[in-house]
């Protein structure tokens, strides 16, 4: 019975990594892929951090942090930090950023107050055509539940 468990298991999982690049990312077309995914769940996800797609959201920024770290040189910034950077590279200013919200929410985020959700993140990776990861700020390895709700919380 478990042998057929098994079985059954390992046939579904190569249909969905045939879609879904999980585990490590090797080459530059599954880490392209894995973003392309990882944006389309966040899209789908919204602020909900029940739904059933997190745990895989969550699973694929892990899989593209660690592509990251390794093969793509990415400062060391915090999300306020990145998105002034990319603000001054666009010449926007508070008001410009609708993705976020209001003037005094932007402001609230770029001085620190207030963390991006996972909504915002996803919207100004598709803006900006940068890896929503580049967001999510670098932490030690947390309990999986608190992982979870400061991942929905800075993606939503």
């Amino acid at each position: 019975m478990l042998a057929k468990y098994i079985h059954d298991v390992n046939t579904k999982y190569r249909r969905i990594r045939q879609r879904i690049p999980l585990g490590r990312l090797h080459t530059k077309e599954e880490y392209d892929r894995a973003v392309t995914v990882l944006d389309a769940i966040l899209d789908e996800i919204g602020e909900q951090e029940t739904h059933p797609l997190a745990d895989l959201a969550e699973t694929l920024a892990l899989s593209i942090e660690a592509y990251e770290d390794t093969h793509v040189a990415i400062p060391d910034a915090s999300g306020p930090d990145i998105l002034r950077g990319l603000m001054a590279e666009h010449d926007l200013a508070q008001t410009d950023m609708p993705e976020i919200g209001s003037q005094g929410v932007v402001s609230e985020i770029l001085s620190g107050k207030r963390d991006l959700n996972v909504r915002q993140i996803a919207r100004l990776a598709v803006r900006f055509g940068v890896s929503p990861a580049l967001f999510i700020p670098s932490s030690p390895v947390t309990p999986r539940r608190s992982r979870t709700k400061k991942l929905n919380r800075r993606v939503s």
